[in-house]
């Protein structure tokens, strides 16, 4: 079965650049088919993203009138374009899509898990108090229904739950006297720092190694562990799943950055040390990446 919630990160991305260069829907479908071919290439299920943005667009006009009133205190133009875009996208599902292919439910938690992944701090509290208010004044659809997938994968105990390794880095380099940073920069508007995720059973130090030489294009040098923490995510097709993710203290020399095409990132910088405070990152990136230049070797 095709992984739908990649798919429709894949639309989410895609609706993003549409609102950014206010494209046409021929536009917006070729955004969809390249985004798909570099950001999801084992999904193969492109009519349904084709489909369902074709149709948030066409229906954007009355989406962004159901937000203004679910949402007065939030002029559709104040919200994020991140969370603008999940909401028509959650909203369209829950008004619009076939109930039986899209419970309500389903509609608004796949909405809540998009926005905690691109979003900002308060997005899912955001895009869950919106879309529950529409939710409510529907009259709570589907309410009592109990979904046989959700019996099955949903309610696995914390210690049986898969593991995913991630390992990422905090590249350093010196360079005419300054100590630069490599960060990358994701199609949502912030830095942050090269990471993936690790085959099974492969050493944590060289995977890191490796997606970093991948991701950026320059080998680096692990000093230190710098953090690392876990978190369960729920995937829509596979359930639970604990992540646990390392991050290090990493030397690189001072060279040209290589961005590997995907559709998550757009670019590759090194910058200044001394130059990153006033730099748009995700919240949870600014304690690991403040321990990490603590932990610099000083020359």
């Amino acid at each position: 079965m095709a992984n739908r919630h990649l798919a429709r990160s894949v639309v989410l991305q895609s609706l993003f650049e549409g609102d950014m260069r206010a494209m046409s829907e021929e536009a917006l479908l070729l955004a969809v088919r390249r985004n798909a071919a570099e950001f999801a290439p084992g999904v193969s299920d492109s009519s349904f993203m084709e489909t369902l943005a074709k149709n948030v667009l066409a229906k954007r006009p009355e989406l962004d009138m159901i937000i203004t009133k679910a949402a007065p205190d939030w002029p559709i133009d104040k919200i994020s374009a991140v969370d603008r875009n999940i909401l028509r996208l959650g909203l369209y599902e829950l008004l619009f899509a076939d109930r039986t292919e899209v419970p309500a439910k389903v509609a608004i938690n796949e909405a809540i898990e998009l926005a905690k992944g691109f979003g900002g701090e308060n997005s899912g509290k955001f895009v869950n108090g919106v879309l529950g208010s529409v939710y409510k004044e529907l009259g709570e659809p589907g309410k009592d229904a109990v979904s046989k997938k959700k019996d099955e994968k949903f309610n696995i105990p914390f210690e049986k739950m898969p593991i995913v390794k991630l390992g990422g880095a905090i590249v350093y380099a010196r360079h005419e006297g300054r100590v630069y940073l490599a960060l990358v920069h994701d199609v949502f508007g912030r830095w942050t720092l090269s990471k993936g995720s690790l085959p099974d059973g492969a050493d944590v130090k060289e995977g890191t190694i490796a997606k970093i030489r991948e991701e950026i294009g320059i080998d680096i040098t692990i000093k230190k562990e710098v953090a690392s923490n876990e978190y369960v995510a729920t995937h829509p097709e596979k359930g639970k799943m604990r992540k646990q993710v390392t991050y290090f203290l990493a030397e690189a020399t001072y060279g040209p950055l290589t961005l590997k095409e995907t559709g998550g990132l757009d670019k590759a910088q090194w910058f200044p040390v001394d130059e990153i405070a006033d730099l748009n990152f995700y919240e949870d990136m600014l304690p690991v990446i403040t321990k990490a230049i603590t932990m610099i070797p000083k020359k």
